[in-house]
């Protein structure tokens, strides 16, 4: 099983509609899907809560990992999504222990894997906190959209050195990368902080950006993915989506 965290220290970059059109995504290439909401915001449990599990992501630090095997002992065969959701508990995440917090999470995530699950993606909190953190020491992956706007750049500097930080005790996490999200090509700024991103860290930006598509805020409305949204203005957003996530699937080297 493979993890991964989508994260930015700034909020309303498109981290969410990435993480949950992933999920669709590795869903029907047949994979065993966990999502787990660490925001409290709650976005991606809106959207995905058809696939509700009932288990909440406060319990991941509560409870140990014979609590998510039971839980999750009944699955049935085949290709699945199961949604761990996001709960008002999780704000008080920020009194816990760092250590107690992470520990516990790490555990859950191998009891994860003792279900049967392919793949866990984890949506994260706009800000480095206790969550997150745990998150990342447990995962195997991280993705960070990141807006073409000077905050959000300002938001991936801080994100790149908390990854750089957590990796001197993950050694396996592994960067896969930013991705350009809400482009507007017809924006010289955009244009200009895309062309800046480049020369400053052309190992990290994905060739996969998502454009700034109505049709993608329709989808997450909907709870469904963007290529169900009967569009023409959905097909390019398609083809940018299905792109991120063949890169990503094939950078998590995820075994089926």
């Amino acid at each position: 099983m493979k993890t991964l965290v989508v994260a930015q220290q700034k909020g309303g970059v498109g981290k969410t509609s990435s993480l949950v059109h992933l999920a669709f995504d590795f869903l029907e290439r047949g994979l065993r899907v966990a999502v787990i909401d660490l925001d409290t915001q709650g976005n991606a449990s809106f959207t995905l809560q058809e696939f509700g599990s009932g288990y909440l992501a406060s319990q991941l630090f509560d409870q140990d990992g014979n609590a998510v095997r039971s839980a999750f002992a009944e699955l049935p065969e085949g290709p699945l999504m199961r949604l761990i959701e996001s709960d008002p508990v999780l704000a008080n995440m920020e009194k816990r222990s760092l250590t107690d917090a992470a520990g516990a999470f790490k555990e859950n995530i191998k009891a994860l894997a003792d279900c049967g699950f392919d793949v866990v993606l984890i949506d994260t909190a706009p800000a480095l906190g206790v969550s997150l953190a745990a998150a990342l020491y447990a995962a195997d992956c991280v993705l960070s959209p990141i807006e073409l706007e000077a905050y959000s750049i300002q938001g991936i500097k801080k994100m790149l050195t908390t990854i750089a930080n957590v990796r001197k005790l993950n050694t396996k996490l592994k960067f896969l990368g930013m991705v350009p999200s809400k482009v507007d090509a017809r924006n010289p700024r955009h244009v200009r902080h895309q062309d800046e991103l480049q020369a400053a860290y052309p190992q990290l930006m994905i060739p996969a950006g998502i454009g700034l598509r109505s049709s993608i805020a329709d989808a997450l409305a909907s709870g469904v993915p963007v290529w169900k949204i009967k569009k023409t203005a959905a097909r390019k957003a398609t083809q940018e989506v299905r792109a991120l996530a063949a890169y990503v699937f094939e950078k998590m080297e995820i075994e089926q």
